[in-house]
C-alpha cells in the first residue's frame, strides 16, 4: 500500500469512528428504559469461581423454546443461574417465573421494565429476545447499564439503531454475542476453514433459500384476543418508532408489520447472509436489487410472504472481482426447504448436505476447447453432519447450545465471542439494504463513509 492510500484509509477510518461516536446522540431523549444509564452504573468483576446471575429481557417463544433451555444445559458446569425477568406484559412475567421454576427449581424475581431490572445488583448479564426492532436499542441499554449481553438477531432494522448500538458496545467493552448461531456450528467452521484455506477457489456464486408453507407462521390469533392494553406498556413497546394507537397484532405479531420487523430478511436471511460475511471477510454487499409481494396470505400483514434479492459482493476498490448471492424465500410452498450452496469454478460447497463436491466444476472437454486444464474439486465431507435449525421453537439444537456456551465462556474469559457486535452490525446492513430495495423498488447501495443505506442514491428512511 502506498503512502497516499495509507493516509486515505486513516482519514476514512477516523471519520467513521467520529460518525459512530456521534450516532449515540440519535437516540437521545427517547423513552426506552435505562438508555441514559452510565456504563459504571453496575459492572461486577466476576471471579473465576463466582456465580454469574442472568436476567431475561423479554420472555418470548424463542427464549422459552431455545435460549433458556440452552443456558440451563450448561448452567451447572459454568456456574450460571437465572435471577430475574423483565417483560412489560404482566402475563409474560408470570409465565417466565413458572417456566424457570419448572426447569431449574429456582424462583426468579420480576421487573416491570428494564429500569427496574438494571437497578438490581443480582443481574450480571442478560439474554435479550424482544421484538425484532427492539434488539439493538435493548442491547445499547444493557451495555450502558454495565451488563454483558446475548441478543437475538436481527441485530438492527434501521441504520440509526445499528450505529447507536455498535457505538455503545465498542465504548463500553462489554461482551456481546449476537444470536447468529451458525457461527458456533462445527460444519460452518469446517466450511469457513476450507474456503479460507484457498482449496475451494474463488467464490463465483451463492444460492440461498428458506421456504415454508405456513399461513400461521408468526401469527398468534388466540393471544391477540386475550391481551389487554392495560396489562402492558404500549408506549414503551414502541420505543423510537412513530406513535400509533394500540394494536395487539403489532404487539404480538410484529414480524408481519414494518417498521417493527422486516419479516423474512431479519428473521431468516440474517442467519444465511451472515455466513457470506464470515467466509469472505467482506462487511456488506456492494449493491442489492429485490422485489416481492403478499401473493397468498392476505391476512392484513404488511411484510411480504415471498421475496427474492440479488446481491453483488466484492472488494469496494476492485469492481472486477466479486460474485452474486441470490436469496429467495416464501411462506407459500415448502419445496426446496432451507438451502445454502457456495459455488466456485471447481464445484460446490453445500451446507444442506455438508459436502464439498465437483458438481458443476470445469470438466476436461470444456477446458480443452479453450486450452485450459480441467478444474474439479475432490469430494470432501464437512466435519459433522449438523443440520441448520429452521424452526423457531425446535428446542436446544446443537448450534444454539454451542453458541450459548461460547457466550458464557467469554463472559468469564473476556474474549471476543463467535458472533460479536460486528457480525450483527454487518448482517443488519445487508438486511436493511434488502428492506430498502423491497420497499422502494430502487437499486440500493451502501455509503461506506457515512454508514448509510442509499436507495436510488438517497438515504433510506422508514
Amino acid at each position: 500500500m502506498n503512502h497516499h492510500n495509507k493516509l486515505t484509509d486513516m482519514k476514512n477510518n477516523s471519520s467513521r469512528r467520529e460518525f459512530l461516536k456521534k450516532s449515540v446522540l440519535t437516540t437521545a431523549g427517547i423513552s426506552i428504559g435505562a438508555m441514559g444509564f452510565p456504563a459504571s452504573s453496575y459492572s461486577r468483576i466476576i471471579g473465576a469461581n463466582d456465580r454469574v446471575n442472568l436476567g431475561i429481557v423479554g420472555f418470548s417463544d424463542r427464549a422459552k423454546g431455545a435460549l433458556i433451555p440452552a443456558m440451563l444445559k450448561h448452567s451447572k458446569e459454568m456456574n450460571f443461574e437465572f435471577s430475574a425477568v423483565s417483560d412489560i406484559w404482566n402475563r409474560r412475567r408470570d409465565e417466565c417465573v413458572a417456566y424457570v421454576k419448572e426447569k431449574s427449581g429456582k424462583t426468579i424475581q420480576t421487573a416491570r421494565n428494564n429500569e427496574e431490572l438494571y437497578e438490581r445488583k443480582d443481574v450480571d448479564a442478560v439474554i435479550i429476545s424482544t421484538a425484532d426492532f427492539q434488539h439493538a436499542l435493548h442491547c445499547k441499554e444493557a451495555v450502558e447499564a454495565g451488563r454483558d449481553v446475548y441478543v437475538e438477531k436481527p441485530f438492527a432494522e434501521t441504520m440509526e439503531d445499528n450505529r447507536a448500538a455498535r457505538e455503545a458496545v465498542e465504548r463500553t467493552g462489554k461482551i456481546v454475542q449476537v444470536g447468529s448461531q451458525r457461527r458456533s456450528g462445527s460444519n460452518y467452521h469446517a466450511a469457513n476453514d476450507f474456503i479460507r484455506s484457498g482449496g475451494f477457489g474463488d467464490i463465483v456464486m451463492v444460492e440461498m433459500s428458506w421456504n415454508v408453507n405456513q399461513p400461521g407462521r408468526w401469527r398468534l390469533p388466540k393471544l391477540t384476543k386475550e391481551i389487554r392494553k392495560e396489562d402492558t406498556d404500549w408506549n414503551r413497546f414502541l420505543m423510537n418508532r412513530p406513535y400509533e394507537e394500540w394494536d395487539p397484532r403489532k404487539y404480538l405479531e410484529y414480524r408481519l408489520f414494518w417498521p417493527y420487523s422486516s419479516g423474512i430478511p431479519g428473521q431468516w436471511m440474517a442467519h444465511q447472509i451472515d455466513t457470506v460475511h464470515w467466509f469472505t471477510g467482506l462487511d456488506h454487499p456492494r449493491s442489492v436489487a429485490a422485489n416481492g409481494g403478499i401473493y397468498l396470505w392476505k391476512d392484513g400483514r404488511e411484510n411480504f410472504d415471498t421475496m427474492t434479492a440479488v446481491f453483488d459482493y466484492g472488494p469496494l476498490d476492485d469492481r472486477s472481482k466479486g460474485f452474486q448471492v441470490v436469496y429467495s424465500s416464501r411462506f407459500t410452498n415448502s419445496a426446496g426447504g432451507t438451502k445454502e450452496i457456495y459455488y466456485s469454478n471447481g464445484g460446490e460447497l453445500n451446507l444442506d448436505t455438508n459436502k464439498i463436491t465437483p458438481n458443476g466444476g470445469l470438466n476436461e472437454n470444456h477446458a480443452k476447447s479453450m486450452g485450459m486444464d480441467s478444474n474439479l474439486l475432490k469430494e470432501v465431507s464437512l466435519a459433522e453432519q449438523v443440520k441448520a435449525e429452521t424452526g423457531a421453537n425446535t428446542g436446544v439444537d446443537n448450534m444454539t447450545s454451542a453458541h450459548m456456551k461460547n457466550w458464557m465462556e467469554c463472559i468469564r474469559s473476556r474474549e471476543k465471542p463467535n458472533a460479536d457486535v460486528m457480525a450483527g452490525y454487518n448482517h443488519s446492513i445487508a438486511n436493511i439494504m434488502t428492506t430498502a430495495a423491497l420497499r422502494t423498488g430502487k437499486f440500493v447501495t451502501f455509503d461506506d463513509q457515512n454508514q448509510e443505506v442509499l436507495a436510488g442514491g438517497e438515504v433510506f428512511k422508514y
